[in-house]
């Protein structure tokens, strides 16, 4: 029994031709411009929505446990939680999960589940018609018997 072997680079060209190597990427690269955009949003929109009940950049949100938090030849003296950069983050990924959510998600779940509809009420219907064809079927074979028993008894 003989074994075809497949070289490395011949595995890596299939695995590269496949489709969905290809729709991954194309995910990607709009997944970064899209984060662009929410971060734009985040920065642009939000970040000053929330300014307007403290500072206008959430990264500068920070809450200090241990010392002063002074900044001393521009290292902080204390121990610093930068919980506005948290916060900011949570809000883009929302943001994101949203957009994403309702956009994409959402509509997709929407078609797809038409679409099963369809296929269904299409069985429905051949099988309605296949039912059809065997009675009207049935119904000539009953004739034809019939037509048989009557011609012989004459």
């Amino acid at each position: 029994m003989s074994e075809k072997k497949v070289s490395v680079l011949e595995g890596f060209k299939a695995f590269l031709m496949r489709g969905n190597v290809i729709d991954l990427a194309v995910a990607v690269v709009i997944g970064a411009a899209f984060t662009q955009i929410v971060n734009a949003v985040v920065k642009g929109v939000i970040n000053p929505v929330v300014g307007a009940f403290g500072t206008r950049e959430l990264d500068s949100y920070s809450s200090c446990i241990k010392g002063d938090c002074k900044v001393v030849d521009g290292e902080v003296d204390g121990i610093q939680i930068m919980w506005g950069t948290v916060l900011s983050a949570t809000l883009t990924f929302l943001i994101t999960a949203t957009v994403v959510y309702f956009l994409m998600v959402l509509p997709m779940a929407k078609y797809l589940a038409r679409r099963a509809d369809r296929e269904a009420a299409k069985e429905g219907a051949k099988e309605v018609v296949e039912l059809t064809e065997l009675e009207v079927l049935k119904e000539i074979r009953d004739a034809v018997v019939a037509q048989r028993g009557s011609g012989h008894d004459q």
